[in-house]
């Protein structure tokens, strides 16, 4: 398989990951399902996108026959290392500042079993890491995709994961402006998307 044959299958799996992992967010198919999951919808989302993801990883080790390292390399592989490490800490700190049971989907089940009410969507959050991007999560991301690019498959899902997430954010961002209203259009003229060149904007 030639190269360009194994990007193009590649970014066709990516491809199936944006279209259900976006339509599974949408509000038409939420209302489709949601008689059928109930309060279970959010952690079976969950569970969807990660073994589609992880299917996607396994179909990209086939497709690339396990990675071959991209040269020149070896003259980066220490500032990439770094930043995969900058990444994967920023990705747990960023997660800190979220209510993790409501992004698991575990707080929607305990408050459906407790007969409470439950609000789906929660206060707009503009401190720690969002003080500096709106999407901490992402940037956080980008930085662990592109510190694991020294190989071909490493390199394709760099390329491919961070168009996957910059689309996806101008989807979740439509979403929120909805929800949050001249709240958030205010934040977002505010606070930039990936990169914090304001600093500290709020």
């Amino acid at each position: 398989m030639t190269a360009a044959e194994a990007n193009g299958l590649y970014a066709l799996a990516w491809l199936s990951y944006g279209l259900v992992h976006s339509s599974l967010a949408g509000a038409d198919i939420k209302a489709r399902l949601h008689p059928f999951l109930g309060p279970y919808y959010r952690l079976v989302y969950n569970l969807v996108a990660i073994v589609h993801i992880g299917g996607i990883g396994l179909f990209g080790a086939w497709v690339f026959d396990g990675g071959r390292e991209v040269a020149p390399i070896d003259e980066w592989r220490g500032v990439m290392r770094l930043l995969s490490v900058v990444g994967w800490a920023a990705f747990v700190l960023a997660l800190r500042t979220y209510d993790l049971g409501r992004l698991l989907g575990t707080a929607q089940i305990r408050a459906h079993k407790a007969g409470a009410p439950f609000e789906e969507d929660e206060p707009l959050i503009a401190a720690g890491f969002h003080a500096y991007v709106r999407h901490p999560l992402y940037t956080a991301g980008f930085l662990i995709l592109w510190g694991a690019a020294w190989t071909d498959l490493g390199l394709a899902t760099a390329s491919w994961g961070s168009l996957y997430l910059i689309i996806g954010a101008r989807f979740e961002e439509r979403r929120l402006r909805l929800v949050y209203g001249d709240s958030y259009r205010e934040y977002c003229r505010q606070v930039p998307a990936f990169i914090p060149w304001r600093g500290k904007a709020l």
